[in-house]
């Protein structure tokens, strides 16, 4: 008797030492499956799958991102995010903050006293102060900024995967894959003063949390993105104008193509997603090719996405305007030679917001749209706009020049919403 009790004993302790998530599937090695968006195109996504033994990193600090980035090498590899990583600190590990990244002189009351525009002006800021400002922002942008190269998956282990401070950058890259992690908080110390930006002046920053720039063949799946921890709503105000401290979620510009972002959430943020950066970027012409699907976008003032020259199937997505959304701008931008075309999306949006507000227009002369949903009934996004904002804003047709053939099974917006609000996000892959 005694034998058994302590053989159960013994089986009962082997299972309380068991892992967290160690029958979790390993997904570093997954690919895009096919037909799943515009970056199954051609030879599809596989990211760092063909990666030997060698190539394989778990990290779980700064240091060893970097080692395992390997300066965005073309080596195939697979990099395994362990924990939370803060891009904002030193070789031993130990945070910076925007104190330790300052140079040359450079102090943002002296600055707001240099640029003030009473005394200053329209004109760019230049000399002492500004220059102070670009050689402190180069400091930080050593640390915080992360070139991923070709053939690269980054993955977040378990449910609990966080990137903080960084600004990701795949530039001039093909074949990437960034799943289940979430990025957190690209924050710049150091923004710089635009006089003649909207008439009024605005602050300007520099960080991306998530930039794909000349990219090729790019997977994005169960990310989360946000600035948790610095919301620029809690930012002071300087020349009238709110100092900001982050730029975009996610932008996708400079010729990058055969794109597909799944399953993410971008929550609590100004500019979501950016696609195309210029009205003159006419070198974007018959790129710029992105699917969206069943991502969420939540507590997002404006760019969800907002799209240049681009073809962008854009289905199953959710949006959720809160309550408390005074300064919500629109979700979709249709700009300069746009081709959107969106299918079975689903808003939810307090009293003051109204169906016409969701799309606005620069330059863009059509939106495919249709099966939307708004606060549970139906709307025709198209006839909508046209109707309420066709003195400010040009009409826009339904013609978008192109039919989305490369897409997983489309739902209806009903079922996406449920399903995205369950599965959407890092921690979150079946």
């Amino acid at each position: 008797m005694r034998v058994r009790h302590i053989a159960v004993i013994v089986g009962l302790l082997g299972l309380l030492c068991v892992p967290a998530h160690a029958d979790a599937r390993d997904i570093s090695r997954d690919t895009l499956p096919a037909n799943d968006g515009w970056a199954s195109d051609g030879a599809g996504t596989t990211g760092g799958a063909a990666a030997d033994d060698a190539h394989v990193f778990t990290v779980t600090d700064r240091a060893g991102l970097v080692r395992a980035l390997d300066g965005g090498s073309d080596t195939p590899k697979i990099i395994k995010i362990a924990g939370t990583i803060d891009a904002g600190t030193d070789d031993d590990g130990d945070h910076l903050d925007c104190a330790d990244y300052a140079t040359g002189g450079y102090s943002l009351k002296k600055y707001l006293a240099a640029y003030d525009p009473r005394t200053w002006g329209s004109a760019r800021p230049s000399g002492p102060q500004e220059e102070a400002r670009q050689a402190s922002a180069a400091k930080q942008a050593e640390r915080i900024v992360l070139p991923v190269g070709s053939r690269t998956t980054i993955v977040g282990l378990g449910d609990r995967a966080v990137l903080k401070g960084a600004s990701l950058q795949i530039k001039d890259a093909d074949n990437v894959i960034v799943r289940n992690l979430e990025l957190r908080d690209a924050y710049d110390c150091f923004p710089v003063w635009q006089p003649n930006t909207g008439g009024l002046g605005d602050w300007k920053t520099a960080y991306d949390t998530l930039w794909l720039r000349g990219a090729t063949h790019v997977w994005i799946d169960h990310v989360t993105a946000s600035d948790k921890g610095h919301p620029d709503a809690k930012e002071p105000t300087y020349f009238a104008r709110n100092y900001l401290r982050h730029d975009g979620l996610l932008d996708i510009t400079n010729g990058s193509d055969l794109v597909t972002v799944s399953w993410s959430r971008f929550a609590e943020h100004d500019k979501a997603i950016l696609i195309g950066n210029a009205d003159t970027a006419t070198g974007d012409r018959g790129k710029l090719r992105v699917t969206l699907h069943h991502n969420e976008f939540s507590s997002v003032v404006q760019r969800a996405p907002r799209v240049r020259f681009g073809q962008v199937h854009l289905y199953n997505n959710r949006y959720v305007i809160p309550e408390d959304a005074t300064d919500y701008r629109y979700s979709l931008g249709v700009s300069t030679e746009s081709a959107i075309y969106a299918e079975n999306n689903a808003f939810t949006a307090p009293g003051h917001v109204e169906v016409a507000d969701l799309v606005k227009s620069w330059n863009g002369s059509a939106l495919h749209q249709s099966g939307t949903l708004f606060n549970g009934y139906p709307v025709d996004l198209l006839a909508i706009h046209n109707a309420y904002n066709s003195g400010s804003e040009r009409d826009l047709t339904a013609d978008v020049g192109w039919v989305p053939t490369r897409h997983t099974a489309i739902d209806s917006a009903a079922q996406a919403d449920r399903e995205v609000a369950r599965g959407a996000g890092a921690g979150r892959i079946p």
